[in-house]
């Protein structure tokens, strides 16, 4: 479905739509306190990222739904967590190797500790927005989130999300979410906001769910 207003169209994206999107989501995240926590070297950064991403997008669209903006300025990749998915380890920790490199455990864990604090309550899954730099701050994020949101509610679903910056956490307040508890990344990394946006309530939204950490984390 596509949705237009005079100023903006919203729609499916589809693998035409790769190289731009790829890109967006490569320079989105290319600066900020996790991505120099994951790679250091900003050298190094655009390459390994631009792999990352290409990754990313495509098993988006594959396995969840992944939203555009008509001029490919920014994209949103969601997932339906309608039950915990068991995650093979082992390829996705050769996958992450081949794409990271010798940067590859910290992506590892960086995954593990996403998952490990995953709410079990059904939802759907933010797992990136992305706005190419050039275009922030005019309502292109707010756009796809809003479109995603309304089909959510139709649902009766909420959605979860990590903020990965004080800014982003805003963003997310603004838009119906409540924050939870947070994540510290060790070796001295960043603090991870856990966000939900509950479904539709008699009495507002439902609250974040109690979750408790798997595989051993705490």
């Amino acid at each position: 479905m596509t949705i237009t207003n005079e100023n903006l169209t919203v729609r499916p994206a589809t693998t035409t739509d790769a190289g731009p999107l790829i890109a967006v989501l490569a320079e989105a995240f290319r600066e900020g306190p996790v991505a120099d926590w994951l790679i250091p070297d900003p050298d190094d950064r655009g390459a390994v990222y631009y792999r990352y991403f290409r990754d990313a997008f495509h098993h988006g669209l594959e396995h969840g739904a992944v939203y555009t903006t008509g001029d490919q300025c920014a994209v949103a990749i969601w997932y339906p967590r309608l039950a915990p998915i068991p995650a093979d380890a082992h390829q996705r920790l050769e996958t992450l190797e081949r794409i990271a490199g010798a940067y590859a455990p910290k992506f590892v864990l960086l995954e593990e500790m996403f998952d490990a604090f995953h709410p079990d309550e059904p939802h759907h899954y933010l797992a990136y927005l992305a706005v190419d730099p050039t275009r922030q701050n005019r309502g292109l994020g707010t756009a796809l989130l809003t479109d995603y949101h309304r089909r959510l509610d139709d649902l009766g679903l909420p959605a979860y999300l990590e903020a990965t910056t004080m800014r982003n956490r805003q963003l997310y307040l603004r838009l119906g979410y409540t924050a939870g508890p947070t994540m510290v990344l060790p070796a001295q990394g960043p603090t991870i906001w856990r966000m939900w946006r509950g479904a539709p309530t008699s009495g507002g939204r439902s609250p974040f769910p109690p979750t408790k950490p798997r595989r051993g984390l705490s």
